[in-house]
């Protein structure tokens, strides 16, 4: 054993590693403070022991500059660790990290969206050496076609070293064809229906690879650019759809992770709902309008391109031990509605008050969890009803600046407040845990002012890399801690937890805590560290 991980403290007090020698007062050093489940090597100069008060670690160890040896308390540390789910601060957008808990060739590592730009590809490489070592991850999940969700994966694709097991998506993929519904093999209201449905959905990997065979057609096309890299020999093992193809009461699993993979956890599929097509015996998916509903109450029978490519969203609910998670892509209203009318046994919306709150209990069944992405980065365009029937104790949103849909949207967090479980859910943004510099200091630029002119005078190679640097980093992004969000549970404990905008090594993370109280998420009394 040449590893271990901090463990999370019986009363999920702070942890931190320590100085091998002690104070003047005999008191141990703080170095760096710590968070559940980080990965610690052990120090093989000396002995580890379960027994011992301290165990010797190895900080940073392929890391010359920030190498230290040093220790911590053996009561901190475990063997095992937690499942991790990491919301990557992607701008606008979604993207988050999948780590399943085990410490063998059983661990998966799972992409689900990976943003717009390359700040996904970026944590990649901080986090595993992903371009700079290669990297063979388990999946990569591409919730629906909209590029502030797949984007970021054009350069993860490409990358030689990174190759995928799967690449799962909704079975709507943006065809190498201009207008909107052609991208997704085109609408179609068959004689006497009412609806509009999508009928060419890519199923199987075969399909996948026929629709983009032809590089020379991609253009500037988004989508079939982003995939380019995927689709070379090696890349990818499989492109599967990911969809509830199965009646109500049964249970859609993601491959690997259903209960007979005896891995102590589930991943569930609740969406797209994949019909079948009485007119050719295939497969297909419904349009979804603009609006639910007209003012009668009947379906609304337009369709919206946005709202059926959002609304078809790849629906994930993790389940671990008391604990749960939904991941709700970029659900609408409409979708929303959809897919409480199906989970809750009911042709249509049911217009009385009672019945709809029968609907959600049944619906709550199945899509009731803990912790929820919020839809489309904390878009209005949701129902209360939804948010009853997953009720969560915290919420994750992912959005970004300098966008105009005024993501997350402010009336939308006062509904989260009110429909989330407990007298106070936590509300978490990616965009409103970052930490921004209001402006640049007048003083880094006179340092850079006067080194330009030093190195003017004396060309000096250090110099100019060091002038380099600075100047990236000045002109570059303003934003000083990122907004990731770690979500850490073993089934029995949980954490949430963000950087601090003010940080020092021993005092670096904000985290909320909880407890199980009659299988139900409880957040702690004293809120968080």
């Amino acid at each position: 054993m040449k590893f271990v991980f901090v463990d999370l403290s019986e009363h999920y007090e702070k942890t931190f590693l320590y100085e091998h020698e002690h104070d003047s007062k005999g008191k141990p050093v703080p170095v760096r403070q710590v968070l559940w489940g980080d990965f610690l090597w052990l120090d093989s100069s000396h002995d580890f022991s379960a027994s011992s008060e301290w165990t010797f670690v190895v900080w940073a160890p392929n890391n010359p500059e920030k190498r230290r040896e040093l220790k911590i308390r053996t009561r901190d540390v475990s063997v095992s660790r937690p499942l991790e789910i990491i919301f990557v601060d992607v701008g606008q957008g979604d993207g988050c990290v999948l780590i399943t808990p085990e410490r063998d060739e059983r661990e998966r590592i799972i992409v689900i969206d990976a943003g717009k730009t390359d700040d996904m590809g970026k944590f990649l490489d901080s986090r595993f050496g992903a371009y700079q070592k290669g990297m063979k991850f388990h999946a990569a999940v591409i919730t629906h076609p909209d590029n502030d969700h797949y984007l970021g994966f054009k350069d993860i694709f490409a990358a030689p070293e990174i190759t995928f097991e799967k690449v799962y998506h909704s079975g709507l993929v943006e065809r190498p064809f201009s207008g909107t519904w052609a991208k997704l093999g085109g609408r179609k209201r068959r004689t006497g229906e009412k609806l509009y449905h999508l009928e060419n959905i890519v199923q199987t990997d075969t399909e996948f690879r026929t629709e983009f065979d032809d590089p020379s057609k991609f253009g500037r096309k988004d989508y079939p650019n982003t995939i380019k890299g995927a689709l070379e020999p090696g890349k990818v093992g499989k492109f599967e759809i990911l969809a509830k193809d199965t009646p109500m009461a049964e249970h859609s699993w993601m491959p690997e992770f259903g209960p007979d993979d005896a891995r102590g956890y589930t991943v569930e599929v609740l969406g797209p709902i994949l019909l079948d097509n009485p007119h050719t015996g295939g497969k297909r998916l419904r349009c979804f309008g603009d609006k639910p509903r007209n003012k009668d109450g009947s379906p609304r029978t337009s369709a919206s391109y946005g709202h059926t490519k959002n609304g078809h969203s790849v629906i994930l609910r993790l389940q671990y031990g008391s604990f749960s998670v939904l991941f709700g892509g970029d659900l609408n209203r409409s979708s929303e509605e959809y897919l409480l009318n199906f989970y809750g046994n009911r042709e249509e919306w049911p217009q009385e008050t009672v019945e709809r709150d029968e609907m959600v209990a049944m619906a709550g069944q199945r899509f009731r969890s803990d912790v929820m992405k919020a839809c489309h980065h904390g878009s209005s365009d949701v129902t209360d009803e939804f948010l009853e029937a997953v009720h969560p104790a915290a919420f994750v949103i992912s959005s970004g600046d300098e966008e105009g849909h005024v993501h997350p949207r402010p009336d939308l967090l006062g509904r989260l407040g009110r429909k989330g479980r407990g007298s106070s859910p936590v509300l978490l943004s990616t965009e409103l845990q970052r930490s921004w510099r209001k402006e640049e200091k007048e003083e880094k630029i006179t340092e850079i002012t006067k080194a330009v002119k030093a190195l003017e005078k004396n060309p000096d190679e250090d110099l100019r890399k060091e002038i380099t640097a600075k100047i990236e980093a000045l002109g570059g992004s303003n934003v000083s801690v990122d907004g990731a969000i770690y979500v850490k549970t073993d089934g029995h404990r949980l954490i949430t937890a963000f950087k601090k905008e003010l940080q020092s090594e021993t005092d670096r993370w904000f985290y909320f805590e909880y407890r199980i109280v009659n299988n139900r998420l409880i957040l702690e009394p004293r809120g968080g560290h």
